[in-house]
């Protein structure tokens, strides 16, 4: 650290307690009170030196007092400024220092220490070792900075802040390749590895500063400095970059949740935790933080992460910060949603409302604003198609597509919420537009996970939810695996077996077309008046060709016993759906008609019945008068 030693007698200041004692051999005539601290000293030393004492203790010549007592209250710097200042006042050495030398200045300003009560005096030497050594030096002028914290209004008044700010500016926003202040971990360096401090050795070479060189001293400032300082950089035209990488620095130093889930990701060390442990803000004091660094952040796309951001967000959910504050971080992840991951979006529900275990709401807001921006930015020709016809030629489809891969594989991931309501599910997958989709792999995962984990669906709301998803997009393997689930409402899976076997017909095709085109052999014609060598015939290009064409007859084979196969299952599920109809119509009739026979049945037995128990009655009454006779 950079010093200036003043004075050339030995220290002559004596502290007991909390008074301080000048032990020249005088007894000391005065005793000046500043805060807590008094300090028993003399008069004419004083106001050799300070304009404002001289005139306090003009007024107390006069009476025959042999101590006088003054009070100074409110003297920037406090006991430790005044001492320096009394010390230099007697001649004392004391060294000025980047830690002392803006302190010392207030005080000396409110103790009128100008050149009209001697040459050289303190105003002027802390004037100059401020500007000519301590803001040539980028330490120094931090350090210097930080002092200014505790006596804002008079480092204002002074100018002195505007001094300490203009200065760590200018020499953040050069180019370190134009300067030759020593920068941090930056020193002349031999080809032997020794340090050179004054670079003159023969062959020296000085180390290139990392762009983040200036970061972490920058972050160590109170947030009301280092705000003033970001405004001072970015009217400097300071690089979005690098003003982007000071805040972020700032915020993960201060704001220990996103140190939590990305500090390790995103390269950061493990001293931003040690220095969170070390001081961590209240609450309000990270949600003051939080939405400072947000108005702060520059407004380009894509120079802040999006992993940042999403972290912002969750901080800021959790920190209850302003509605405005949060709604601002969504639209900047909206901005560059392409660059975000699935986890990153995973978005923990802390609201009133806890019905789903991920904040669904809040993406779908993310979503709207990309969809928002994508609308305001895409040409007036055709959505989703050039001039051409060509939709996959069309640069602008790149991040709509990989927002469609990214919010299918959102989907999946939130799917298998037991409390996730089919319309959230609906809302989301169909919010983006069709065209974005080249295969609808993706949402097929995500409604099979949906449906396995919504069992108790009916089937008009399975058939609603499966209308998302175009069985023409899906590939072999996802048609293979659609046509044996269980879970797929019946007209889904006849769909899916319908445009499986059209893809099939259309592969076999195309094998046929590309076999008559690929031959490279050709039997010449009469007209041709040639005849084929042999040794062509022979030789190793017709070898290929005909075990490429064999390998691809038996390739046909296969595809057309899947075909039949797959046209046998087909038809006899549509025998069975027809059988089934008709067998429901059949059942109707036959039940109407075995009613009524069965009704007519049970009275015609009931009336036979009743008929053999009256023949029975009346044959066992004849029985019984007739042994009456014969007795």
């Amino acid at each position: 650290m950079a010093c200036l030693k003043l004075g050339s007698k030995f220290d002559g200041f004596q502290r007991t307690g909390q008074a301080w004692f000048c032990t020249s051999g005088l007894p000391s005539d005065v005793v000046i009170e500043v805060d807590e601290m008094s300090f028993h000293l003399h008069k004419f030393p004083l106001i050799s030196r300070s304009g404002r004492l001289a005139r306090l203790l003009k007024d107390h010549l006069e009476t025959n007092d042999e101590i006088l007592h003054l009070q100074l209250p409110g003297i920037p710097g406090g006991p430790d400024a005044f001492e320096l200042a009394a010390k230099f006042c007697y001649g004392l050495r004391l060294e000025l220092t980047a830690t002392n030398v803006v302190p010392l200045r207030c005080a000396a300003e409110y103790l009128e220490m100008t050149e009209e009560f001697g040459e050289e005096n303190l105003i002027a030497r802390t004037e100059g070792f401020l500007e000519q050594v301590v803001l040539q030096n980028w330490k120094e002028s931090t350090r210097a900075l930080q002092t200014c914290e505790t006596l804002w209004n008079e480092v204002e008044q002074l100018g002195i802040l505007n001094m300490c700010i203009d200065s760590v500016v200018t020499k953040a926003c050069t180019d370190p390749s134009l300067v030759t202040w020593p920068f941090p971990n930056n020193s002349m360096q031999s080809p032997g590895g020794s340090f050179l401090w004054n670079g003159i050795s023969t062959g020296a070479r000085l180390k290139k500063p990392q762009v983040d060189w200036w970061y972490e001293d920058i972050a160590m400032l109170s947030l009301p400095l280092f705000k003033r300082v970001i405004i001072a950089m970015e009217s400097r035209g300071l690089k979005p970059e690098s003003m982007a990488g000071v805040l972020m620095h700032f915020a993960r130093r201060y704001l220990p949740a996103l140190n939590n889930r990305h500090g390790a990701k995103e390269g950061s060390s493990g001293r931003f935790a040690s220095l969170c442990l070390s001081s961590v803000p209240s609450e309000a004091e990270q949600r003051e933080i939080l939405e400072i660094i947000e108005d702060l952040l520059p407004i380009q796309k894509a120079v802040v992460s999006t992993k940042f951001l999403t972290g912002l967000l969750r901080s800021a959910i959790l920190l209850s910060a302003s509605p405005e504050c949060r709604s601002n971080i969504e639209r900047r992840i909206g901005l560059q949603l392409e660059q975000a991951s699935v986890e990153d979006l995973l978005i923990p529900n802390l609201t009133d409302n806890l019905e789903t275990l991920y904040d669904i709401d809040c993406i779908q807001r993310i979503l709207d604003h990309f969809l928002l921006l994508d609308q305001s930015t895409r040409p007036l020709s055709s959505p989703g198609s050039d001039i051409d016809g060509n939709m996959m030629n069309s640069p602008s489809l790149t991040p709509m597509m990989m927002v469609t891969r990214l919010v299918d594989g959102y989907l999946a991931e939130v799917a298998p919420d037991v409390n996730l309501k089919l319309p959230k599910f609906h809302s989301l997958a169909e919010a983006l537009p069709d065209y974005a989709r080249i295969s609808d792999d993706g949402l097929y995962r995500a409604i099979d996970i949906f449906l396995k984990a919504h069992p108790w669906l009916k089937e008009d709301e399975r058939e609603h939810l499966c209308q998302l998803m175009d069985c023409q997009k899906l590939t072999l393997e996802a048609c293979t695996h659609a046509a044996q689930n269980e879970r797929l409402p019946l007209r889904t899976v006849v769909q899916v077996l319908f445009f499986e076997q059209l893809q099939l017909r259309t592969a076999i095709a195309s094998c046929f077309m590309v076999s008559d085109n690929s031959c490279p052999l050709q039997h010449p014609s009469a007209a041709d008046g040639g005849i084929m060598p042999v040794a062509a015939l022979r030789g190793e290009g017709w070898a290929n060709a005909f075990r490429e064409n064999h390998a691809l007859k038996v390739d046909m084979d296969h595809m057309k016993l899947r075909v039949n196969d797959l046209e046998r299952e087909c038809s006899g599920m549509q025998e069975e759906l027809q059988k089934l109809g008709k067998m429901r119509g059949q059942w109707k009739l036959l039940s109407k008609a075995l009613g009524g026979r069965f009704k007519s049945h049970i009275c015609r037995t009931k009336g036979n019945a009743v008929q053999d128990q009256t023949h029975a009655d009346r044959r066992r009454d004849r029985a019984l008068g007739s042994g009456h006779s014969k007795r």
